[in-house]
């Protein structure tokens, strides 16, 4: 099979951690052919949606892993399977490439995660569906109603709807000298929407990962532990991460979302949870396959492309 895979520049990927690059060594394993674009390579011309794709060869190499061929245009329906994997920001960027990718479905072209359910998705938005799994939460720009909140819950998590990686993720708390400022500066004065939730102690175990893959959960988690005087427990942000078996919550809360979030296409799905609530749904380019596997002995990317291979026979 051709597989095509958007990313982000791949001399930006850390590979030894990444997740992309692990479903990219299985399925050159597995003798299928890899092609690699990034955003601006998918273009709509003359009505049909064409990739300016690479052909990429895995070296083997950590240090000096890829060799990529030179460009060829061809229409995305060429590949067996294409791979939305680009990393937020969640902009119009994004959105465009997820209209683009949405035509080219419609011309026969098979993606995963399905442009629309990317859309449908907002990775911090998407927990309201499933109101019996949350922390009470709030969604609004209006500091006045971010201040009740607070008074209601007295410590509280503030993020932004499009961000990733734990960036512009604060704690506040009603002393907190700052906390007007807190608001205005995420809200972008009353301009820019923003999530709160009531703070959940149990992060100091560790903000768990869940990875869904074709409705399925793997049977691990990785818990992402904060540092010491942290609140965020992303691995970007520091945190570590701790490859465990999924408690009997993770696997209610996976056993309930999993055929749900199939159905709108998201073969791959990124569940966090912190003690018993879930807290995000991401759809954009989940990871922690590689530190689950390495772990564990788990082959994660072995149960993606088993789920990919079986996808796109059953389509073809």
């Amino acid at each position: 099979m051709n597989f095509a895979f958007i990313l982000d520049p791949l001399d930006t990927l850390t590979v030894y951690k990444d997740s992309s690059f692990a479903m990219m060594v299985e399925a050159a394993s597995r003798g299928h052919t890899l092609y690699v674009m990034q955003q601006q390579d998918v273009v709509l011309q003359l009505g049909r949606v064409l990739g300016h794709a690479r052909k990429l060869t895995l070296t083997g190499n950590e240090d000096d892993w890829y060799r990529a061929g030179e460009t060829e245009v061809m229409p995305l329906e060429r590949f067996d399977a294409v791979l939305m994997r680009k990393d937020p920001p969640y902009d119009m960027e994004y959105i465009y490439s997820t209209y683009l990718l949405e035509l080219a479905e419609a011309q026969g072209a098979r993606v995963f995660n399905k442009p629309k359910a990317l859309r449908d998705f907002n990775e911090k938005l998407a927990i309201a569906k499933f109101n019996a799994f949350t922390a009470p939460s709030l969604v609004t720009r209006r500091a006045e109603l971010i201040l009740k909140f607070l008074a209601q819950h007295h410590d509280v998590i503030l993020k932004p709807l499009d961000g990733m990686a734990g960036r512009s993720v604060f704690r506040i708390r009603e002393q907190d000298v700052n906390l007007n400022a807190t608001i205005e500066t995420l809200t972008q004065h009353g301009t820019r929407t923003i999530m709160s939730q009531r703070y959940i102690p149990e992060v100091v175990k560790g903000d768990k990962r869940i990875l869904l893959i074709d409705g399925t959960p793997a049977p691990y988690a990785l818990a992402r532990i904060p540092k010491p005087g942290e609140t965020r427990a992303n691995l970007a942000a520091g945190g570590t991460g701790v490859a465990q078996p999924l408690s009997p919550r993770d696997q209610e809360i996976a056993d309930t979302l999993g055929p749900q979030l199939g159905k709108e296409g998201l073969i791959l799905v990124g569940l966090d949870v912190i003690g018993d609530y879930l807290t995000e749904i991401n759809v954009t380019s989940p990871t922690c396959m590689r530190e689950i596997t390495d772990q564990t002995g788990f082959n994660v990317a072995g149960m993606m492309l088993d789920a990919l291979e079986k996808t796109v026979k059953r389509k073809t």
